[in-house]
């Protein structure tokens, strides 16, 4: 069972709306879900908030650390308040999956994700659970930094949105430890296809012609870094 919701993400007004603080975005949603405000808390180097759901005890974070630094401040709150890290789920932007897409994993590497590395640090372990939110990826490995930087397009955004809607739908099931059944709810939607373009306006057709075309506030900590 989920008693610890995690969002990665970075701090201040210039990062908000940018591809790597999609964890940020579903704990957001899910503080708004359960009516409950996110307050800094100087001692879990964050934003945290405290709610009960279905009789139990659910905690809210978002590290104010920045991304690399992510792990001091989970790593704070878990210990505080004894919480196992097979009891925790931290939401992050998931390069190797296409926008509006979402899967729920159990342990495993970090995959370069500064974030995740530094809750492995911190935390000791790999053992906790992971949502990883598909941003999408450049195509290019040069480009994963400003990419993740990067506000995504506007069409992107929304079915991001969408897939954290549909993962917050199972939260019942992650509160209660029906892992498998939480899995389903938040795998089985496949994300929507890109538009295709617009197609140019017919022309007549000369002989020999096809139709088929081919296509052409809480201050950082030291060493802090955004990706």
């Amino acid at each position: 069972m989920i008693k610890l919701f995690v969002g990665l993400g970075n701090p201040g007004a210039e990062y908000e709306y940018t591809r790597h603080n999609a964890g940020f975005w579903f704990v957001d949603q899910l503080a708004q879900q359960l009516k409950v405000p996110l307050q800094a808390e100087k001692n879990f180097h964050g934003w945290a908030a405290r709610s009960t759901f279905q009789g139990k005890t659910l905690w809210l974070l978002k590290p104010a650390t920045f991304m690399n630094l992510s792990g001091k401040s989970v790593a704070a709150l878990a210990r505080f308040y004894k919480i196992a890290p097979e009891h925790i789920l931290v939401a992050h932007d998931e390069l190797d999956l296409v926008p509006g897409e979402v899967k729920l994993k159990f342990g495993g590497g970090h995959a370069g994700h500064n974030g995740l590395r530094d809750i492995h640090a911190q935390m000791g372990t790999d053992s906790y659970w992971r949502l990883r939110i598909g941003i999408g990826h450049p195509g290019v490995k040069s480009e994963v930094v400003h990419w993740v930087l990067k506000k995504p397009a506007p069409e992107q955004r929304t079915v991001i949105d969408t897939s954290i809607d549909r993962s917050l739908q199972a939260l019942a099931c992650l509160v209660s430890g029906e892992m498998e059944k939480a899995m389903q709810m938040v795998h089985t939607s496949k994300p929507p296809r890109p538009k295709p373009p617009r197609p140019a306006a017919a022309s007549p057709l000369k002989e020999g012609d096809s139709h088929e075309k081919h296509p052409p506030s809480i201050g950082p900590s030291a060493g802090s870094e955004p990706v």
